[in-house]
């Protein structure tokens, strides 16, 4: 499938869903990365009137959210701004944190984002776009309830390379399309440094099944356990 083709039917994907579901429009969290960039401009065209991005710092480098507001302002994006800095330390204090892993601590994150973005969706009665890719949903590299707890997931059967080349199309800062791709859990995270594995070499192992030794291991390693993410909770059959 040609890239324009490709665009056409996402655009349509995303308004037949939200048609479905009796909403208006889309709302969907906007980081300064590519593939929430990507989510951003499908929901634009598909509801040019009904589509509101939120950028959400969370003591976060403030350098996401400028390029989040770049890439709005240059996509004609209605969008809010929802500092979550101050209810993160809030949280965290509440909880006594002292003893708590890093990444226990850092996916609160993603789930404050979560319940702002749906706070939103409420008031406007609009669908939360997700921005999860299929090299992520395949790997469970996503907060469970988090950016995991979404509507729906317009580029979920995308490889990053092909989010990529679309991002090029749909006229993507290309600031944003360089950039390490990073889900700004804390300072200097970086996808493929959590993953161990390149993109590149996620991507050619899920279409063909083929790379070292080490990326079969890790790929296979991350789709068993993360199994759990990728279903609705279980429920005994009696």
């Amino acid at each position: 499938m040609d890239l324009l083709q490709m665009k056409g039917q996402l655009v349509a994907w995303i308004q037949e869903k939200v048609s479905a579901a009796g909403a208006d429009g889309t709302v969907i969290g906007i980081s300064g990365g590519i593939d929430s960039a990507v989510v951003a401009a499908l929901c634009q065209l598909a509801f040019p009137d009904n589509n509101l991005g939120v950028i959400m710092p969370c003591q976060s480098d403030p350098a996401d959210a400028g390029l989040a507001r770049e890439l709005a302002e240059s996509l004609g994006i209605k969008f809010v701004e929802t500092d979550l800095s101050t209810t993160y330390q809030t949280l965290l204090a509440a909880l006594n944190t002292d003893d708590t892993t890093r990444l226990a601590k850092a996916n609160i994150k993603p789930r404050l984002r979560m319940t702002t973005l749906y706070y939103y969706a409420a008031r406007h009665n609009y669908l939360v776009a997700g921005t999860g890719n299929r090299s992520e949903i395949f790997t469970g590299y996503f907060t469970k309830y988090g950016d995991g707890g979404v509507d729906m997931e317009p580029i979920g059967g995308l490889l990053k390379s092909q989010v990529r080349d679309l991002a090029k199309l749909l006229g993507v800062p290309e600031r944003i399309i360089t950039r390490p791709p990073t889900a700004g859990l804390w300072e200097g995270q970086t996808d493929e440094d959590e993953l161990e594995i390149s993109y590149e070499q996620l991507d050619k192992y899920i279409i063909s099944g083929e790379g070292s030794d080490k990326v079969k291991e890790v790929t296979r390693r991350l789709h068993q356990s993360s199994e759990h993410k990728r279903h609705m909770p279980p429920v005994p059959e009696f």
